[in-house]
């Protein structure tokens, strides 16, 4: 009776943990599909519209560690009701943008006009308001990473079997972030200097509900609490992750593969709707071509995680990331080098109208099959072996997600320096890094260091 009530609590835990992943994908892929309405506002600024993006995941910078240290002491239960009382407050700030400070000019930048001349432009109180809702979404969902992430291999059991519970729970992420950003490529329809934040207001309003109901249910679950310390102090140990060189390359690994994940679609999403599509009408409705495109994407993704969690039982991480690394290569190459007058038409399901699109767009989709795994692959790879050090590493993780904000950043001032096919090399070099940790930095080194709970710990750290 004891082992079914165990198993139980167990499915339940592992629901519960699926459900939180696919609300990280819903807050994230908000950023990204907004940022066209902002880009238009701004004559086109790319770098200007990630800003959002950027903001969501520079608050992984500042909270990551936090989150780690939030789970040894409070535990992973009360951290993501903390998280999902910040999102709400996050989205209803996100909100406020469409209502407040619309007619306030803060400052100006200047830019080049759509006839080519030098121009100035303003930029309005209500971006600033916009820009800290994103920010605070960032602690949001920095803090529900830290949660289901170090969970979800806990509660598989670690190697290959935690790795197939991350990546099932990473397919519900992907549907989620699949559906994100085609609701507001509908919502936004033709995109104009006259279109605001408040478009999206319905889906602003169904987060904060569905945040709201999540809390609720929340406290009504029992959480497995690993690494609480029941008297709230804080435990040092005589060694920490960064004592571990798999670790470390992963943290870096992870900071690359946030900013592929999200340049990759980010970028294609601006250059589809700033170039505007080939039978599309007007330019504007392009945006809701270029979200509909990028979903696809985001679908891809749902179905490289779902067929990496029916493999992982029996193929290991090292072995996909290796393999994911070295066709996602192949595939931006490609990309890069066909030309963009070569198109395909997009199909009916999509958009009905007969609009074409180059065909590198559709190569850059198809990497959303190797990026799905990815995530859930380095992050196993990188806490083998640690033991009591995975929720102080969890945390360093989540930090090191800022490269979600600052890679794709620097690919969208490298497109438009250069153009937005020359970024993509940004990307290339990213994957290099991870065929390299696939092939090499995987592997624990540092055997040697105890990890259990056994261990004693160092008097001078009490």
């Amino acid at each position: 009776m004891e082992t079914t009530a165990k198993n139980n609590g167990r499915i339940v835990a592992i629901v519960v943990m699926f459900f939180i992943y696919a609300m990280i994908a819903f807050v994230t892929n908000l950023a990204a599909p907004i940022g066209t309405i902002w880009g238009y506002q701004f004559e086109g600024n790319s770098v200007l519209g990630m800003m959002g993006n950027m903001m969501n995941f520079l608050a992984y910078l500042f909270m990551g560690i936090p989150a780690g240290n939030m789970l040894m002491r409070i535990g992973y239960k009360k951290t993501a009701l903390w998280a999902l009382a910040i999102g709400i407050i996050g989205l209803f700030v996100q909100f406020l943008s469409g209502i407040i400070g619309t007619e306030t000019v803060v400052t100006t930048f200047s830019s080049t006009g759509a006839d080519g001349s030098p121009a100035t432009f303003p930029i309005t109180l209500n971006f600033f308001i916009y820009l800290l809702g994103a920010f605070i979404c960032g602690f949001c969902v920095c803090m529900l990473n830290t949660v289901v992430c170090p969970m979800l291999n806990l509660l598989g059991g670690g190697g290959n079997r935690g790795n197939q519970l991350l990546q099932f729970g990473g397919a519900l992420n992907s549907l989620s972030g699949t559906m994100t950003p085609l609701f507001v490529g509908v919502l936004i329809g033709v995109l104009s200097k006259q279109t605001q934040i408040d478009a999206v207001n319905p889906l602003l309003f169904i987060g904060m509900g569905i945040f709201g109901v999540a809390f609720i249910i929340l406290n009504f679950v029992t959480i497995p609490e690993p690494n609480l310390n029941p008297d709230g102090k804080k435990v040092k140990y005589s060694h920490s992750p960064w004592n571990f060189r798999h670790t470390v390359l992963g943290v870096i690994g992870i900071f690359f593969y946030v900013g592929i994940e999200i340049g990759i679609p980010g970028t294609l999403n601006f250059y589809l709707a700033d170039q505007g599509v080939n039978g599309a009408g007007v330019q504007g409705q392009a945006s809701a071509i270029a979200g509909a495109i990028v979903a696809v994407y985001w679908l891809f993704m749902l179905i490289g995680r779902t067929l990496s969690g029916f493999i992982s039982g029996s193929v290991s991480s090292r072995t996909q990331l290796i393999a994911v690394s070295t066709t996602a290569i192949i595939l931006i190459i490609l990309a890069i080098f066909i030309p963009k007058t070569t198109t395909f038409p997009v199909p009916d399901i999509l958009y009905e109208g007969g609009a074409q699109v180059p065909v590198s767009a559709f190569l850059l989709i198809l990497c959303g099959l190797c990026t799905s795994i990815m995530w859930g692959g380095i992050f196993n790879l990188a806490v083998e072996g640690l033991g009591k050090y995975t929720a102080q590493a969890s945390g360093i993780f989540m930090m090191m997600v800022v490269g979600g904000g600052v890679m794709p950043l620097i690919q969208n001032a490298i497109a438009k320096a250069s153009g937005y096919m020359t970024s993509y090399w940004l990307v290339v070099a990213m994957l290099g890094y991870l065929l390299y940790y696939g092939l090499v930095g995987s592997k624990n080194v540092n055997t040697d260091i105890p990890v259990e709970e056994e261990e004693e710990l160092d008097p001078r750290n009490l």
